[in-house]
């Protein structure tokens, strides 16, 4: 599984599609704009909603983005980069967020 940093994520910006997978609650509190939702909790059901293209998975620091993204390419083989750091990394960063 590749690995890439919050500034290595910014610099690529929306290129590629980031799946955040932190729980709802805590994607409403704040994320990166351009990602979309999915909870790790809904992964399994909702891989069907995933690009089959090369994507970014970022959760609150590393972890769960790195076991999802493990889980695409093992049960998938999908190219899954994780971002190490996090959304809570991107946020200490200063970077902009949504809500």
């Amino acid at each position: 599984m590749e690995q890439m940093t919050t500034s290595e994520l910014a610099a690529q910006g929306s290129v590629r599609p980031l799946i955040d997978v932190r729980e709802a609650d805590e994607f409403a509190s704040g994320h990166v704009p351009w990602a979309v939702n999915v909870p790790m909790s809904e992964l399994v059901a909702r891989v069907h909603e995933i690009p089959d293209v090369p994507v970014n998975i970022i959760c609150q620091s590393g972890g769960r983005s790195a076991r999802a993204a493990e889980y695409l390419e093992q049960q998938h083989g999908r190219q899954a980069t994780n971002v190490t750091g996090g959304t809570g990394q991107w946020i200490a960063e200063g970077r902009e967020t949504a809500q």
